[in-house]
């Protein structure tokens, strides 16, 4: 097996474990509890879906803090199709549009004491993939839980061709695709 073979099963493997771990703790203790009324903790993000979107276009251009995953079992809760939809287009549109930033800003600041500073304590274990592996990569940190922003400012950093870039991390779209099918499956047909 290849290298990137490995690489690519082994962070699949990583995100396919934290998507049920996510699923087991929102989905098994906030159903299955009985006692428990999740609702009077969500109702809050659903009342203000500013509040929901900022944060998480805040965490993504943060290097993914809060797993997208959370954002789409919170959606999925209010048991409306369409709104489950409309709130995952609205979702992958942010996490694409943070890695296009993370791209521009890794770009921009690669020269910058701050950046180095950024790159040498977060990203420095990233950048030995990105010079090895090129647009592999960035599928694989627009499919698993590798920080996609984090990846996108390291390939920006790196002058990786933009349109190669945008090309690449279209896939970001069919993780969510594949995610969001998942999440939903497992909240109302188990």
């Amino acid at each position: 097996m290849s290298e990137r073979s490995r690489f690519f099963l082994r962070n699949l493997g990583s995100g396919i474990l934290w998507l049920l771990v996510i699923i087991v703790v929102f989905v098994i203790l906030f159903n299955r509890l009985g006692d428990v009324h999740y609702e009077k903790y969500i109702a809050p993000i659903y009342d203000k879906p500013f509040w929901f979107y900022l944060v998480f276009s805040l965490s993504e251009v943060a290097f993914g803090i809060i797993p997208p995953e959370i954002f789409m079992l919170v959606s999925a809760q209010k048991e409306d199709i369409s709104f489950y939809i409309v709130t995952l287009i609205i979702l992958s549109g942010i996490s694409y549009g943070a890695g296009i930033l993370g791209y521009f800003i890794g770009n921009y600041f690669n020269d910058t004491r701050f950046y180095q500073r950024l790159h040498k304590r977060y990203l420095e274990k990233y950048a030995g993939y990105v010079r090895r592996f090129g647009g592999f990569i960035i599928i694989v940190a627009s499919l698993t839980p590798v920080p996609f922003s984090a990846i996108a400012m390291i390939i920006g950093a790196v002058d990786y061709p933009f349109r190669n870039y945008i090309l690449f991390s279209l896939f970001r779209f069919v993780r969510f695709i594949a995610y969001s099918i998942l999440i939903y499956q497992s909240i109302y047909f188990t």
